[in-house]
């Protein structure tokens, strides 16, 4: 069995963290209590709610714009962890200061966006990564390494679904506001995309049909993606209902199943069509700590990309959902 290497093991770098949101609370919690990293700083529109965070985390810098934090020369790295429609720019601003960047997913809007800050990434000679973090977690790491060895045999499916019942909230809530990419492919869509395209590789073809909510975003999406001549992803992702967020890899001689939330740390199944079963259950707190490992590692070693979470991996990944995007029929205002 592959496991992933102990985050505390990883060389400490400063962090600053640009746009201090709840997922932002989440990844300061795991940097600093499973990884050897540090807080450098932290910026927001708000330098209140910057120095709220400050002081929650013991961060010794706190600012009232992105600006300011990405000029802080102590700050190594930035997370960027705003809404999807800001990312780009955002992430330039990170790096046109010389930053290293790692950027929430979905890393951009779309494709074009990626490519532009990608591109600047290479230009300046920065590490550049985006955030999926369920790549880099142990269950995941585990079950590459069971599909490797063929234990289920050829893989011929996948079936990944991510849905949360946010029917209740406002129209004006980002999740809904289509001027900040709002959405449940973006936000949630994204993981069982991203799941496919980690064990499957590039879909060769990609079909999609969904509903919209009021707004114009979408609230409900269905895709079947194709791989070769008989690999095929059945994935789900909706606003209106609290789905089983689980996920199936079949095989021609068994299959594993991902408990809920497959995305998140959990445990799965190993069924072989002869009998034979086992479990995989190593529970660990956090989760964000092990990408923020690889950043560090990464940015210790000199590169300027990893390769679990590669720049043609997200790549891959926002073409495919530009598809699916334009198949249901949501575009975002500036695109």
């Amino acid at each position: 069995m592959t496991y992933p290497e102990d985050p505390r093991t990883a060389p400490s770098i400063r962090w600053g963290v640009l746009a201090p949101g709840g997922i932002a609370h989440a990844f300061a919690e795991a940097v600093l209590g499973h990884t050897r990293s540090t807080v450098a700083a932290v910026g927001s529109r708000s330098l209140a709610r910057a120095e709220q965070f400050a002081s929650r985390y013991d961060v010794p810098a706190a600012y009232g714009s992105y600006e300011e934090l990405v000029q802080d020369d102590t700050v190594e790295a930035v997370y960027v962890a705003s809404p999807h429609s800001e990312h780009r720019d955002h992430a330039l601003l990170a790096i046109a200061a010389g930053k290293h960047v790692l950027v929430e997913k979905a890393f951009a809007r779309n494709e074009a966006e990626a490519r532009e800050v990608l591109d600047a990434a290479r230009a300046a000679g920065v590490f550049c990564m985006e955030a999926m973090w369920t790549r880099f977690l142990p269950h995941v790491v585990a079950l590459r390494s069971v599909l490797e060895r063929g234990e289920i045999g050829e893989v011929v499916s996948l079936l990944a679904d991510h849905g949360q019942a946010f029917g209740h909230l406002p129209h004006t809530h980002r999740l809904l506001n289509p001027d900040l990419a709002g959405g449940a492919l973006l936000d949630l869509g994204v993981y069982p995309v991203a799941f496919a395209h980690d064990l499957l590789g590039r879909p060769d073809r990609v079909l999609a049909t969904g509903s919209l909510t009021p707004t114009g975003v979408d609230g409900q999406i269905s895709m079947a993606l194709g791989f070769g001549d008989r690999v095929q992803a059945s994935l789900h992702t909706t606003l209106w209902s609290r789905t089983a967020t689980t996920a199936v890899v079949g095989g021609t001689e068994g299959r594993v199943e991902v408990a809920s939330d497959f995305y998140r740390p959990t445990s799965f199944r190993v069924v072989r069509d002869d009998g034979g079963r086992w479990e995989y259950a190593h529970p660990v707190d956090g989760g964000f700590q092990y990408q923020a490992a690889e950043a560090a590692r990464c940015i210790a070693d000199g590169a300027t990309q990893s390769p679990v979470m590669s720049w043609s991996d997200t790549l891959d990944v926002l073409r495919t959902m530009d598809d699916v995007r334009r198949q249901v029929g949501v575009s975002y205002p500036g695109e």
